[in-house]
């Protein structure tokens, strides 16, 4: 009787296995397929496109000019983002910023599946000086922001294609 149990197992264990490696890849295919989808949301919100290396003076806590390449990183620099875009005037960023929420939860699904143990990361502590430079040049500030979550979200592309670290 046990043998018989064992062996069916053992016969099974295969295919639970595969189960598991699909599952991640199919997370990591759906986060590229979302990166990708946030990106052309952000190319069909009319602005004049500027380089994402371009300043504008007091936003410098805007992330985006350097590469991410762990897990824990990605969900913070989109938690400022989130945080950042909730203060926008506009409101054609708000299916990006739920998009954004989403690929959170993603890369927190990826990050169970890697047991990386990494708490859901918060936005930055004040944004003083984002209302003030948003009263004076709120088209300015949108565009910047769109440009460099844009430039990180690409980044983020290239770094789903070599499994990231936590």
């Amino acid at each position: 009787m046990h043998f018989r149990l064992l062996c069916r197992f053992l016969w099974l264990w295969p295919y639970l296995f595969c189960l598991e490696a699909l599952t991640i890849h199919k997370v990591q295919y759906d986060t590229k397929i979302l990166i990708k989808t946030i990106v052309t949301r952000i190319n069909d919100i009319s602005h004049t496109s500027i380089s994402s290396k371009q300043r504008i003076t007091g936003l410098d806590f805007i992330p985006g000019l350097h590469p991410v390449l762990t897990l824990s990183g990605m969900d913070q620099v989109l938690a400022i983002y989130q945080q950042i875009l909730t203060s926008l005037p506009s409101g054609s960023v708000t299916q990006i910023y739920n998009d954004l929420d989403n690929l959170r939860d993603l890369l927190h699904m990826l990050a169970s599946f890697k047991s990386c143990p990494f708490p859901r990361a918060r936005g930055l502590k004040t944004l003083e000086d984002l209302d003030g430079i948003l009263e004076t040049s709120p088209y300015s500030v949108e565009v910047m922001v769109l440009s460099r979550l844009k430039g990180s979200l690409q980044d983020m592309l290239q770094e789903m294609d070599f499994s990231p670290e936590c």
